[in-house]
């Protein structure tokens, strides 16, 4: 246990001193292993790993749904659903506010990355709300807060990311997020709402909008709710009846999101050669990137089982007849402390190989860890002082300082902590869509 837990520093280490993750994680995995057998045998299981891993066509989802993202962002869609949101919601007070943590919600069940939410929406909601004067730690904590939802609502890459590295069924996953995401959108409406009862001038009303435009709004997002359905629906059996018969696997669901986000594009007429070149070639450095840290983890990975870290951590939590939910709550805090210093994704596949081990042993669900951890990745993308959503923030509106946007989000993380306890203390809200499902 010694030697792991020596592992782990050292990996914690090197990240610090900014070596990229993936070569940390599997740098540290290779020569612990070889400490071990020798370095002959480290670098054939290695070897192994990485050409496991390039046939693994499970793997494939993970640049479908990248794709799929990137070309949402080429097709403009953001803009239609924004718009919607905020034909019912912009006349409330804060409802500008409320009508962007609805868009982003919207826009994750699209895009599957929390950056790329707050990115995109943070060109089509600010400038809206500075024309009607709201204050701008509201407006920046409101997208920066509604961007974490990215990557919860299914299709979530990092949910697709936690399957892979459990072997976890990712259809299971994506059925357990959406609860818990529609909770999170409430508790951040919550957070809206309190804001702007203690200070009414932070989030003045908007302009009311007729039933007539709310239609046409609707209207305007209704591609991109049948292409929702479609894919969902495929991946989960619901069109499995006469004539159609179509069920998707994960990878198929992924590759029909992706197909049907670039017709949108085509047919709306927002992709060019360009455009199309641009989002193929983001698509193929994220996925390496990904399938690096991937690479790395399960290297890692190997290195800590081998040595035995998970049982050791099992046996002392025996020897000292800990609760498995006081082991829980300790899990908990290890990954919001992490949170302030770590990027989400480097945090997730650093701790996933050392805790799932010892979750599965108490009895915890798979499932319900899988979004108990993303769910605490999260809140630490918007914890300082190493919140990825607030320095995107920072980065479109430089005139607004990072601790204006922090003071702004403390509400949202506070209302995030009570979303993750009900997760906890009542894992049915996780557990009762897959259950029903399958």
């Amino acid at each position: 246990m010694t030697f792991a837990l020596i592992g782990f520093a050292a990996v914690l280490i090197l990240i610090l001193l900014r070596v990229p993750i993936a070569f940390a994680m599997g740098l540290v995995g290779v020569i612990g292993y070889a400490s071990e057998t020798s370095m002959p045998a480290s670098l054939s299981l290695s070897a192994r790993l990485v050409a496991d891993g390039a046939r693994d066509y499970g793997l494939s989802v993970v640049p479908l749904f990248v794709l799929m993202g990137l070309f949402v962002n080429e097709s403009g869609m953001s803009r239609e659903i924004y718009r919607a949101a905020n034909a019912f919601l912009g006349h409330l007070r804060g409802g500008l506010a409320m009508a962007t943590i609805a868009a982003c919600g919207l826009f994750a069940a699209i895009s599957g990355s929390s950056l790329a939410t707050a990115s995109t929406m943070s060109r089509v909601a600010m400038p809206e709300m500075r024309r009607f004067g709201y204050d701008d730690a509201l407006s920046t904590a409101s997208i920066a807060a509604g961007g974490t939802l990215g990557i919860l609502i299914p299709p979530s890459v990092v949910l697709v990311i936690y399957g892979l590295l459990t072997q976890s069924s990712i259809g299971s996953l994506f059925l357990a997020g959406i609860l818990p995401g529609i909770l999170g959108i409430g508790f951040y409406l919550l957070a809206v709402t309190f804001v702007v009862l203690r200070r009414p001038e932070a989030g003045p009303r908007g302009e009311r909008t007729g039933w007539g435009d709310r239609l046409r709004a609707l209207k305007g997002i209704g591609a991109v709710a049948g292409l929702f359905i479609f894919v969902i629906g495929g991946l989960y059996g619901l069109f499995d009846w006469e004539p159609l018969n179509l069920t998707f696997s994960p990878t198929e669901a992924a590759g029909m999101g992706a197909m049907g986000t670039f017709l949108i594009a085509l047919w709306r007429r927002k992709l060019t050669l360009r455009s199309t070149l641009r989002a193929l070639t983001e698509t193929a450095v994220t996925t390496a990137g990904l399938f690096s840290i991937l690479i790395g983890a399960w290297i890692f990975s190997n290195f800590v089982n081998f040595v035995g870290l998970p049982e050791a951590l099992v046996q002392l939590i025996t020897e000292n007849d800990l609760h498995p939910m006081t082991v829980m709550v300790i899990i908990i805090a290890i990954y919001i402390a992490l949170g302030c210093v770590f990027e989400s994704l480097s945090m997730m596949v650093l701790t996933v190989p050392v805790f799932f081990p010892v979750v599965t042993q108490l009895g915890f669900d798979p499932i319900w860890f899988g979004i108990v951890v993303v769910v605490v990745t999260e809140i630490s993308l918007i914890t300082p002082p190493v919140g990825l959503n607030v320095f995107i923030m920072k980065s479109v509106v430089p005139d607004v300082s990072t601790a204006t946007i922090f003071r702004g989000v403390t509400p949202f993380w506070i209302a995030d902590i009570f979303r993750l306890a009900l997760i906890v203390l009542i894992p049915q809200i996780v557990l009762f869509l897959p259950r029903l499902i399958n």
